[in-house]
């Protein structure tokens, strides 16, 4: 007896259904609304508004290291980090302890207002977002993403 995963994978297979397809989706989809409110208003992306992010929350961190926090690509990363420079709102220093080493740090006031202007967007965002959700769904999603996270 056959199932329908074993007759015929490719047609079998439905995408919509698909979890890692249907988060990509969410993200993209969530991330385009945000994408286009911090270009129109700040002149970043959202590969250059996480990177600022990450580096409110951990200043210092080499470009290597956001790339691991985030799970971005490297390139795009690299990317972000030289376009944040370029405008001032990034700076590298040299580590003391290690001179081949050059850390990342928001620029004050440039950067710095920056983020602490888009930082209360972000949770308005993430609130109209999680309106569709009753207090107990948006827990209980939490506790899912960070199940799925540890997972993957």
């Amino acid at each position: 007896m056959q199932t329908r995963d074993s007759a015929n994978p490719v047609e079998s297979f439905e995408l919509e259904r698909f979890l890692p397809y249907r988060l990509s989706l969410l993200t993209n989809t969530v991330s385009q609304g945000i994408a286009a409110r911090y270009r129109d208003e700040f002149g970043i992306s959202v590969t250059e508004w996480r990177i600022l992010a990450v580096l409110g929350r951990f200043p210092g961190l080499t470009a290597s290291e956001v790339v691991t926090r985030t799970a971005m690509d490297k390139v795009a990363i690299h990317r972000g980090v030289k376009a944040l420079v370029a405008r001032g709102l990034l700076e590298r220093r040299t580590d003391e302890g290690d001179r081949r080493r050059q850390t990342l740090h928001i620029t004050r006031p440039r950067g710095q207002a920056i983020i602490e202007d888009i930082i209360p967007r972000a949770r308005h965002f993430e609130r109209q977002l999680l309106q569709a959700l009753t207090r107990e769904e948006s827990a209980f999603l939490q506790r899912i993403l960070e199940k799925l996270q540890a997972s993957a």
